[in-house]
């Protein structure tokens, strides 16, 4: 029985102390996965797509300019939710399966003057890793406020919060993490508590006010202040998951990833397949997109992949559907025995997939 289906059994009523301890150690838990110190680090009772919406309905206000780093499906996700807040929404634009350089969001940066930057780390839709080294301190120079996307990629892929000077960022529980769906980690750095404690209206949702949840996670040393019921399965599946992360090792954990990542590609490149993205630096170790064969069709790859192997392949999303297939190599999953496993899903999918001839 997974670790989640054993606190379903064993609960009681009479878990609030147990549970505020779950919430403590999920709260460090998260500090190392994050690599911050933040003391505003918690998880959000929502999917990845809640953890979006906190972050930008905490660190915007109405009339706000936020700069959107667009590169596929997951930025204009980010810019809908910013234009319901009321910011105005502005663009660094590239192509599909390409990241910006340094350069263009430093231009970008002096001609907007946003108070806020979204960037995704890692854009599932295409398989591209935006590099973020330097990101965070070009834009705190032109005053602004980073938020970084890591639902694909925290735990998979080197990410250091505090290093990199990102103010706000949140990740999936069920990508890399493995923990049940449904309970999304967030953190916000001390610049973006600055602006959430001056901020000169409240944030639209009740629900996602950091101010009011940081109480309720005991974030800043005061008594615990109830704010909603939180599941404990989740909590408790989620610090499971952290649990594991920190025994494996983060360091171990990015380098097992990787070699997944070289032996799928390696595999790929045998076949005659390519990936998306062209360029090795951008390509995520955790999910890989391929390029689809003329005249293949993607769903019959998928079903079969399903049917036969028990495997995932998922198509294009956005404006890559019909176009890629996407296949996660996440958590548990990347390990040399599911990369040959979904290599040989690929070949008979590949075989069968043939879109008739009109």
């Amino acid at each position: 029985m997974s670790s989640a289906g054993k606190c379903l059994v064993t609960f009681t009523p009479r878990y609030a102390s147990f549970l505020s301890q779950l919430m403590d150690d999920i709260k460090a838990g998260l500090q190392y996965a994050f690599q911050t110190r933040n003391r505003l680090t918690l998880a959000l009772s929502t999917s990845g797509h809640g953890g979006m919406e906190a972050c930008l309905g905490n660190l915007l206000e109405s009339g706000d300019t936020v700069l959107i780093a667009k590169c596929g499906f997951w930025g204009e996700r980010a810019a809908d939710m910013a234009d319901r807040i009321g910011a105005k929404v502005e663009f660094l634009e590239t192509e599909y399966g390409v990241a910006f350089e340094l350069d263009d969001l430093e231009e970008a940066l002096k001609k907007y003057r946003p108070a806020v930057m979204f960037v995704t780390h890692a854009e599932s839709s295409t398989g591209m890793k935006q590099p973020l080294e330097d990101v965070g301190a070009l834009v705190h120079k032109y005053d602004a406020l980073l938020i970084v996307d890591t639902v694909g990629s925290l735990g998979g892929e080197p990410f250091f919060m505090d290093a990199w000077q990102v103010d706000a960022v949140y990740t999936g529980s069920q990508k890399v993490l493995g923990a049940p769906p449904g309970i999304t980690p967030v953190s916000f750095s001390p610049r973006a508590e600055s602006k959430l404690f001056g901020r000169k209206t409240k944030p639209s949702a009740f629900y996602w006010d950091m101010r009011i949840l940081g109480d309720y996670w005991n974030c800043f040393g005061g008594e615990r202040v109830y704010h909603h019921t939180i599941s404990a399965t989740l909590v408790y599946g989620l610090r499971m998951a952290l649990t594991q992360l920190a025994e494996e090792g983060l360091y171990a954990s990015w380098t097992r990833h990787a070699a997944a990542a070289v032996r799928f590609k390696r595999g790929l490149r045998s076949r005659g397949l390519r990936c998306y993205v062209e360029n090795p630096r951008y390509q995520l170790s955790t999910l890989i997109s391929i390029k689809l064969p003329d005249g293949i069709d993607d769903k019959i790859v998928a079903a079969r992949a399903m049917k036969r192997y028990k495997v995932e392949i998922s198509g294009g999303l956005g404006p890559t559907v019909g176009k890629i297939l996407r296949v996660g190599l996440m958590g548990v999953n990347a390990r040399p025995r599911t990369v040959d496993l979904v290599l040989n899903a690929l070949d008979d999918g590949l075989k069968h997939a043939l879109k008739p001839k009109m």
